[in-house]
């Protein structure tokens, strides 16, 4: 049989035991993903309705989701993120996480206008923006005088 010691020597490890567990239960909550926090910090002065994006490493076609947020246009010719010599002629464009080859519909949300345009590039790296396209796409948009637009992203290959 237990003496009165050995009694509550096991009384208070399973007090210790009991506590600890409790306190690894508080301690696990769930993992928000680093590109949320990042959309939200930088869409803060926008009223944007962002969808998550395929990441980089996942293929774009399991996921067809569209997003909102300011497109801007470049024209620099230089070398792309995937190799390629940039061509302002092509209809191309540069995203931040979207895998080379994603074929994208880009739509002026304020005249409707749409270009479907390539990945080939990174960018925008300016706060606040969803996508870089070439001239001629800007072209097709409508945005070349103003710079920049609204617009809406899908995803279609």
């Amino acid at each position: 049989m237990f003496s009165s010691a050995s009694f509550w020597n096991f009384v208070r490890m399973l007090a210790v035991t009991l506590t600890a567990a409790a306190l690894a239960a508080c301690a696990q909550s769930p993992v928000t993903k680093k590109s949320e926090l990042r959309a939200a910090s930088r869409n803060t002065s926008l009223v944007m309705k962002t969808n998550k994006h395929t990441p980089a490493n996942k293929n774009a076609a399991e996921t067809q989701i569209a997003s909102y947020g300011l497109a801007s246009f470049y024209s620099d010719e230089q070398q792309t993120a995937n190799g390629e010599k940039f061509n302002p002629n092509a209809l191309t464009a540069a995203h931040p996480t979207l895998p080379f080859g994603t074929q994208l519909r880009v739509t002026n949300v304020a005249t409707g206008r749409s270009v479907t345009v390539r990945v080939n590039d990174r960018g925008p790296f300016v706060p606040g923006r969803i996508v870089d396209v070439s001239y001629s796409a800007a072209e097709t948009l409508g945005i070349v005088g103003r710079g920049v637009a609204k617009v809406k992203l899908d995803v279609i290959q």
